[in-house]
């Protein structure tokens, strides 16, 4: 009898369906992801769309029987200790030892040391919508800023055509690269166009509180109507609470420029709230080409070393044509305003390898 039921129990084991072999799944890459702020609405885009590409990542990888990504995400916050935050969260992700680390640099220089360690351990290290200097990045992503920044002061150069100088502010931020490239797309685009202009004062801003405090210092500064033809600010994020603080003393009279495509933005543009131009990025396929970019290195695949993801200049004109933030890239259309580069080309610049 025991040898019986001994052999009826091996028989039901042997009959049972067969638990999945721990080895059945690959072991996904961690990717370390360093994100800026989640208090401009721009960068909580971008960081939608790279999650998105990380979850259509994983979709895929599951059905071939590949390794997926697993993300270990960090927030560094906005201002200095933001700067001094990312430092200590870099250094700490660099001890885990992650495949690959992604990350929106808050500061150009700030990072360039942990960078280094990341060489130094061998971790490949994706850097978008901001650069590194100093070290080695795998891929650097980002929008093509200075496009951006040509197509506001190109418009700009067409709404104030005549030999009269342009009297200009300048709202900069001259700590990260996208920020630096926009303005001297901006200025360049002025010089291309024949337009000439004088800065009347810079201003430093780049969210919320510092562009209000900047908004009412161009009050305080120039409290007389039409002592300025135009404002540029390098990004809604600052240049937002600029327009605010402008709308709300009267100030209707002067043109501003800026660049992300905020729907905030947008919505001045429809309402003829001073902003004429907002260059915006595609701050959702920005992000998901970070995350292709990050699965390609771990894969050991060919990736650019540079890639520019086109940005749209919406206007009165051409707000019909703009998709928003998650894309598509619309296809390229001619510009209604005078410029020496007649077309908007949605590829952007090519990838630079």
């Amino acid at each position: 009898m025991h040898i019986r039921l001994a052999m009826f129990i091996l028989a039901l084991c042997c009959h049972s369906p067969a638990a999945p072999a721990a080895d059945s799944v690959p072991e996904p890459y961690r990717v370390g992801v360093l994100y800026w702020s989640m208090n401009i609405p721009g960068q909580v885009a971008m960081r939608k769309g790279l999650e998105a590409e990380a979850q259509r990542i994983n979709a895929a990888a599951r059905q071939q029987g590949l390794r997926g990504v697993a993300l270990m995400p960090e927030v560094a916050g906005d201002g200095d200790e933001g700067v001094e935050r990312q430092i200590r969260q870099m250094r700490a992700m660099i001890a885990t030892r992650p495949d690959v680390i992604i990350v929106q640099p808050t500061d150009n220089a700030a990072l360039a040391e942990p960078l280094q360690r990341a060489n130094a351990a061998g971790i490949p290290v994706v850097a978008y919508d901001q650069y590194i200097s100093g070290g080695l990045l795998a891929a650097y992503v980002t929008s093509n800023n200075r496009q951006a920044g040509y197509l506001d002061g190109e418009y700009l150069a067409a709404t104030f055509p005549g030999p009269a100088p342009l009297r200009l502010v300048l709202v900069e931020y001259p700590l990260v690269s996208s920020t630096v490239e926009r303005e001297d797309g901006f200025l360049d685009a002025l010089h291309d166009q024949g337009k000439s202009f004088r800065i009347l004062k810079t201003y430093q801003a780049v969210e919320p509180v510092s562009g209000r405090k900047a908004g009412e210092a161009i009050l305080r500064d120039f409290p007389r109507r039409n002592s300025i033809d135009a404002i540029f600010t390098v990004n809604d994020g600052g240049g937002l609470a600029v327009v605010d603080v402008l709308a709300k003393a009267g100030r209707d009279e002067i043109a501003v420029a800026t660049i992300d495509g905020d729907p905030l933005s947008v919505d001045n543009i429809r309402a003829h709230r001073l902003t004429r131009i907002d260059s915006a990025q595609f701050c959702g396929p920005l992000g998901a080409a970070a995350m292709k970019a990050a699965y390609a290195v771990v894969r050991h695949q060919p990736v650019a070393r540079r890639i520019l993801v086109p940005v749209f200049p919406i206007t009165a004109e051409t707000l019909d044509r703009y998709p928003g933030w998650m894309g598509p890239i619309p296809a390229p259309f001619r510009k209604p305003w005078a410029a020496k580069q007649p077309m908007w080309q949605g590829d952007g610049a090519p990838a630079e390898r």
